[in-house]
C-alpha cells in the first residue's frame, strides 16, 4: 500500500472520529479553551490570595458556600428560560456580563469583594442550563463518551500550562499582583468567549418570543421550581439514581477540595512552586487520558468505568495522609484519570436519558442540587478544617467512595436503545 493511501486512510479515520467537532461545537470548545486557561491560572493560588487578603479557610468556605446557594435557585429560572426562550441569547449576554463580575476579584481590597463578585459571577452562571442544552444537541449519541472527554480534553490542553505560568509570574510580581494579573486575564477571556459565543445557532427552534411579565414570574422561583422539581418524573429512574451518585460523591470531593491546597501548604510543606508543578502533573496526564477513556466509555458503557474510578480513588486517597511532594507527583495520573472517567460517564449517561423537550429544565434542576451539595460541602470543608481536624475532610471523602460504588452497582443501568432520547438524531449546528 502507498504512503499516498496510508496518508489518506489517516485523514478520513481523523474525518470519521472527530467530524462531529463543527458549528455550535466548535465554537462552544474554543471559548472553553480561553476561558478555562485563564481561570486555572487565577484560581492556582486562589485560596492563598483569599488569606492574604484577611481571610482563612472558613473564610474560602464562606464565599464558595454563597456563590454556590445563589447559583442554585438560578438554575430553575435557567432552565425555565433555556427551553421556553431558547439558548443563544442568554449565553452571549451573561458570558459578557461574567467578565465584568470577575473585576471584583482582580482588584479587590479585601476578601470581602471578592465574595460580592463570586455571588454576581454565580448569578451569571444562569446561562448553564442553555449551555448544557446546546452541547447536548450538537453531539450525536455514538460519540457522546468521545464528546466528553474532549470537551475535558480541550479544558485541560488549555489549563495545562496555566499554574506554570501562575507559578512564574509568582516569582516575579509575589502573590497578589500575580493573582490581580490573572484575574484581570480571566475577564478578558470571557469578552472574547461573548464575541464568539454571538455566532452559535439557535438550537431551539420552536421558541417563543420574551414575555416580560412571564420571564420575571418565572424568576419568582415558584414556577420554574414547580417545573424543575416535576420533570423528573418524565424521566427514566435510573436518572435519579444517577443523581442520588453524585449528591454523595461530590460533598465530600468539594470539602476535600475547599481545603486541599490548605493541606498541601501548610501541612505538608509544598511549595507554591511546587504546588504549580503538581497542577500542571494533572492537567498533562488528563490531556493523555481523556480520550481513551472517552472511547472506551463509548465502548463498553458507562457503568463499568464509573465502578472502576470509585475502586481506584479508594486505592489512592489514603496516600495523602503521609504524602511527600515525589509521591503526590507519581500518583497525580490516576487523580487525573479517576476525574476524566468520572464526569465523562455521569455527562455522557445523562445525555443519553435526558428527553430533548426536557434538557433545560433537567440540566437547571440537577445543577441546584449540586450547588446545594457544593454549597454545604464549602461551608462545612473550611470550617472543620480551621477547628476540627486537618486530615478530617480527606477521610470523608475516602468513605464516600463505599456509598457511591454501591449506588452505581445496584441501580444504575445502561441505557436501552429506546431509552436514548433522539440522540442518534443530533443536528448540524
Amino acid at each position: 500500500m502507498s504512503a499516498r493511501s496510508e496518508e489518506t486512510r489517516l485523514i478520513q479515520r481523523i474525518r470519521s472520529e472527530l467530524g462531529f467537532i463543527r458549528g455550535n461545537f466548535l465554537i462552544i470548545l474554543t471559548g472553553w479553551l480561553l476561558i478555562d486557561f485563564a481561570r486555572e491560572m487565577a484560581f492556582t493560588y486562589y485560596p492563598l490570595y483569599v488569606q492574604a487578603l484577611g481571610g482563612t479557610a472558613s473564610t474560602v468556605g464562606l464565599i464558595g458556600s454563597a456563590a454556590a446557594i445563589t447559583e442554585a435557585f438560578i438554575k430553575f429560572p435557567g432552565g425555565y428560560i433555556a427551553d421556553k426562550y431558547g439558548r443563544k441569547k442568554i449565553i452571549m449576554t451573561m458570558t459578557f456580563m461574567a467578565a465584568l463580575t470577575y473585576l471584583f476579584y482582580a482588584l479587590a481590597p479585601s476578601w470581602h469583594f471578592i465574595l460580592i463578585g463570586a455571588v454576581l459571577t454565580s448569578i451569571c452562571w444562569i446561562y448553564t442550563p442553555a449551555f448544557d442544552s446546546i452541547v447536548m444537541e450538537s453531539l450525536p449519541e455514538e460519540k457522546r463518551g468521545t464528546g466528553y472527554s474532549l470537551i475535558n480534553l480541550i479544558k485541560k490542553v488549555s489549563t495545562t500550562p496555566s499554574p506554570l505560568l501562575a507559578g512564574l509570574l509568582f516569582t516575579s510580581f509575589g502573590l497578589v499582583t500575580t493573582s490581580r494579573i490573572s484575574f484581570l486575564a480571566v475577564a478578558l477571556a470571557f469578552l472574547i468567549a461573548a464575541v464568539l459565543r454571538s455566532r452559535l445557532i439557535e438550537t431551539n427552534e420552536e421558541k417563543e418570543q420574551i414575555n416580560a411579565r412571564e420571564l420575571l414570574h418565572s424568576f419568582s422561583g415558584a414556577r420554574s421550581f414547580i417545573d424543575g422539581i416535576g420533570v423528573w418524573k418524565l424521566v427514566p429512574r435510573t436518572m435519579l439514581a444517577l443523581l442520588g451518585v453524585e449528591l454523595i460523591f461530590i460533598i465530600p470531593n468539594i470539602m476535600f477540595n475547599t481545603t486541599l491546597i490548605f493541606y498541601f501548604v501548610n501541612d505538608l510543606g509544598i511549595t507554591e512552586l511546587q504546588l504549580a508543578t503538581i497542577l500542571t502533573v494533572i492537567g498533562v496526564s488528563m490531556i493523555l487520558l481523556t480520550l481513551p477513556a472517552g472511547k472506551l466509555i463509548d465502548k463498553i458503557g458507562r457503568k463499568k468505568p464509573l465502578l472502576f474510578a470509585f475502586i481506584l480513588l479508594a486505592l489512592i486517597i489514603p496516600i495523602l495522609y503521609f504524602a511527600t511532594f515525589e509521591l503526590i507527583l507519581i500518583f497525580t495520573p490516576l487523580i487525573g484519570l479517576t476525574n476524566v472517567i468520572f464526569y465523562s460517564a455521569i455527562q455522557a449517561l445523562y445525555a443519553d436519558m435526558t428527553p430533548p423537550e426536557h434538557r433545560g429544565k433537567i440540566s437547571g434542576s440537577k445543577s441546584f442540587f449540586m450547588l446545594i451539595g457544593v454549597s454545604m460541602g464549602q461551608i462545612s470543608g473550611g470550617l472543620i478544617y480551621d477547628n476540627v481536624s486537618h486530615t478530617l475532610p480527606i477521610t470523608i471523602f475516602w468513605a464516600s467512595t463505599i456509598p457511591a460504588f454501591l449506588l452505581t452497582l445496584l441501580f444504575i443501568k445502561e441505557p436501552s436503545s429506546s431509552e436514548i432520547n433522539g440522540s442518534s438524531r443530533a443536528r448540524e449546528f
